[in-house]
């Protein structure tokens, strides 16, 4: 084989190279991904969040925490608060949601009553059923 033969094979090799390596991505890029319509979800007993107390717990990687209000009925939202993603905590003595990082309040609803955070708390959905909560 020939130098002027040899180096025509490497660079056209290279050049499909490269110019593969620049379409994938961009094809992954323009590309929908898939969703599944399956939500990772939880079964709690309603006996375990009495009136006016609040459970932690997990749906999927995501930390949540139930609150059953006495006039409102249960809520589940997202513990991770909307300003630095600290872990907020229920204080039933204020009825209040507080982070305990930058000093945020959120209703009970999770809606932002004073503090740095810019949006309120993710809702997520929850269905009570007989003696069951379905969180997800």
């Amino acid at each position: 084989m020939k130098r002027r033969s040899f180096l025509k094979s490497l660079f056209t090799f290279l050049g499909f190279t490269a110019f593969f390596s620049f379409l994938y991505p961009l094809l992954k890029f323009l590309s929908p991904k898939s969703v599944s319509a399956k939500f990772p979800s939880v079964a709690l007993r309603r006996r375990d969040v009495p009136v006016g107390e609040s459970l932690k717990t997990m749906v999927g990687n995501k930390p949540v925490i139930v609150i059953h209000h006495p006039n409102k009925g249960y809520i589940a939202l997202s513990r991770v608060c909307t300003h630095l993603g600290c872990l907020v905590d229920y204080d039933r003595s204020l009825g209040r949601i507080i982070c305990p990082c930058h000093g945020a309040n959120f209703t009970v609803e999770g809606r932002v009553i004073s503090g740095p955070a810019p949006r309120p708390l993710e809702k997520i959905p929850l269905k009570v059923q007989g003696d069951k909560i379905l969180i997800g």
